[in-house]
This record gives structure tokens, sequence and C-alpha cells, in this order.
């Protein structure tokens, strides 16, 4: 009778074990196993502090060398000084507008007043970018724009001269001019949760707050989370990762627009999107590049959780005041599932640690990226780049005249 009470003792302790640690029904080897090892962390913990040793110095340093930007023009400066380096020698010519207004959609500022060429290829791109333009036209010289409403930048090094263009996203290895997107407004991406585009960040800030004030880190489930379409392969071993060790990252893929079948989803039924708020219940939130930079990103910091941010390629005007490992936690592009499960690991063995890189990350976005900042970087940057125009703009007769909202 005794020992049959020590048997039904030991599998009571083993299930609640894997509770604790949130295995499912399939991984019950893998919680017993981690069951071990916490039995024998004393005997392990050198171990363990060698294989993260690789994390614990890139923290370190990142942390040695940081220093926190204090004003919001601080925080973007070097953004707006690095892309209209090009143009500083020569100026910007009338010329050099004319050759790459089939890029973009051109507008001018005209003594205060805001006009633009009556066809827009994104009408709702347009408009998040006017909202922001009419802003700050009080404080603008006049001068021509031509704005790329597109996913991709066009003024690649590889291919002549630096071009006047204004894009929301590029990599190194273009010279466009970064503007903040128009999704801070208005135009972007539409899903069946967002039918008219993700909707004004103002408005995200607080629900995200909200959300994320109701499920403190403490209450957050203790894994990896990702919801989205196939848009790239880069995503496709976190996916995988999911199905093998689903107590350690919830990734599915959802449907996109070009969604034909399963085999569009890795060969299993698409999920169901999942609100940004629900994103704020897990404390690991992956982000991934679209088609350019992802338009979440901003958003999944709000919600308090450890950001582990995919690629270093594609940024927005204000990626490059973030800093790996102080916060977010950086991931390669070509991470294998080895990989990625020792990333989860790390992070989930050093809670505090993960907790305050969430914080910083959190902290960065909610005092930085106000909307009354993004209409900041507008004026520096449009002013900046009205100084380098060589011509005095003349009104264009095809060009309509917007009028305020």
């Amino acid at each position: 009778m005794l020992t049959l009470v020590y048997v039904i003792f030991g599998i009571v302790l083993a299930i609640g074990r894997c509770e604790e640690q949130f295995c499912s029904a399939d991984s019950v080897e893998s919680c017993e196993k981690d069951d071990v090892d916490d039995q024998r962390s004393s005997v392990y913990s050198k171990a363990t502090n060698e294989r993260y040793q690789k994390y614990f110095a890139a923290i370190e340093e990142a942390e040695r060398n940081y220093k926190e930007c204090n004003t919001r023009f601080k925080c973007f400066r070097d953004v707006i000084i690095r892309d209209l380096k090009p143009f500083k020698k020569e100026g910007i010519s009338k010329g050099m507008i004319d050759d790459v207004k089939n890029r973009g959609t051109h507008y001018q500022v005209i003594e205060g007043k805001l006009y633009r060429e009556k066809d827009c290829m994104f009408p709702a791109r347009c408009a998040g970018i006017e909202h922001f333009l009419l802003k700050v036209i009080g404080n603008l010289s006049d001068m021509d724009l031509v704005i790329n409403t597109r996913d991709y930048p066009h003024s690649s090094e590889y291919f002549g001269n630096a071009m006047p263009l204004f894009s929301f996203s590029k990599t190194p290895q273009y010279h466009d001019i970064m503007y903040p997107a128009w999704t801070f407004w208005e135009g972007g991406p539409a899903i069946s949760l967002y039918p008219r585009g993700l909707g004004r960040w103002d408005q995200h800030r607080k629900s995200l707050n909200t959300a994320s004030s109701a499920t403190p880190w403490e209450k957050k489930e203790n894994k990896g989370f990702f919801r989205g379409s196939r848009t790239s392969s880069e995503r496709d071993n976190l996916i995988l990762l999911s199905r093998d060790k689903p107590y350690l990252v919830d990734a599915q893929y959802t449907k996109n627009q070009g969604w034909k079948s399963d085999e569009d989803t890795l060969y299993a039924p698409p999920a169901a999107e999942v609100p940004l708020e629900s994103h704020c219940t897990y404390k690991y939130l992956f982000n991934f590049r679209g088609v350019a930079a992802s338009f979440r990103h901003k958003h999944l910091f709000l919600c308090r959780s450890l950001v582990l941010h995919v690629g270093d390629e594609w940024t927005e005007f204000y990626y490059d005041a973030m800093k790996p490992w102080i916060h977010y936690i950086p991931v390669s592009k070509d991470a294998n599932k080895k990989e990625l499960q020792e990333l989860i690991e790390f992070v989930r063995d050093n809670d505090d640690l993960s907790r305050k890189i969430a914080h910083r990350g959190r902290d960065f976005i909610w005092n930085n990226l106000r909307m009354s900042d993004v209409r900041y970087f507008w004026k520096r940057l449009l002013k900046s780049y009205g100084k380098l125009l060589t011509y005095k703009p003349v009104l264009e007769k095809n060009l309509m005249k917007i009028e305020k909202r």
C-alpha cells in the first residue's frame, strides 16, 4: 500500500512539473528530462553558463557601449544626417527631381500649402503621409518632394548616384531618404482583423499599453509566439520548431492574399489571425521582416514582452536608435532550428535578464516614438532637405491642392 502511495505521488509530481513548464502532452519525455536537469542544477550550472557565455558576453559588451539618447532629435538625428549626406556637397537640382518623378508621388510645398499630382498609386498610403506633411508645413520652405509609396526602395548604390527619393524602409545598399511610414496614421497592411489596415499608431499605443498592463511579465505564457503569413522562407524554421517543440514556441502561418493551398503554409491548415493585443500574453515575440521592414515591429514592444528581432538589413527611420541586446534579442535570418531553440532556452533560463531587456525595449518605443516624435522627425527631415535644393520651386499646373483634414 505504501509503495502505491509513493507511485501516485511521483506521478502527480511529474504532472505538476510538466504543467509548470507548459509541456504539451507530446513532450512529457523532455519535461521529465528538464525535471532531472533541475535536480542537478548545482552540478550543471557551470556547463549551463558556458553554453550561454556568448549571449552573456554580447549583452555585457552592448551595455558597456550603450549611451541612451535623452532627446527626441538626438535619437534620430544621425539617420537624417546619413541619408542627406550624398547631396550635401552639390545639392539637389531640378533635373534630379525630374529624373525620379516616375519612381514615386510628386509633391510640392509652395507658400505654406501642399500640392500633389492627381494620381496616387496607393491613396490610403498618400493620405497617411499627407497627414504629417500638413502638420509640419508651416515650418517648411518651398520644395519639391518625390515620395515612394511602394514597399521597396529604388536608389541602389549599384546603379549610379544617389537619387533624392523618399522611402519608408531600406537596406544599407540603398541611398533612399527614409521617412516615417504612412502606417503611423493610415494605409497599413489589411487583414481580416484589420480590414482597413492596422490603424492609427496613437490608438494602438493606448490599446497595447492596456493589454500589457493586464498581463504583467510574471503572468505571461513562458514561450515564444508568432503569427503571420509566409511572405518569406526565413520564417520556416521557427514554424517547424514549433511543430517539434510546442512547449517552447507557438508559431503558425496564416493566410495571405497569395494563399492557394496548404503548401503555402508548409502543408498545414492556415491558422487564425491573432489581434495585436493578444500577443501580449506571451513572454517572447518573434518579429520577421515582410516584403521590406515589418509594420508590426513597433507594436510588439509595447506588450512589455521580449522581442526577438530576426535579421538586421531592413530598417525604418527609428531602428538604428534601438540596440541589440539592450532593447531586443537579435536573431540571424539564417538561424536553423537548433539555434532558435537555444535562444529560446536562453531567454527562458534567464528570466530576470529577459524581463529587463523587454522593459527597456518597451520604454524606448513608449518614450521616443510618440506621434509628436513622428511629427518632429518629419519637420527636422524636411527642413534639412529643403536647404539642399539649389533652385526655387515653381508651382506646376498639373498638381492638385491637398486640404487640411
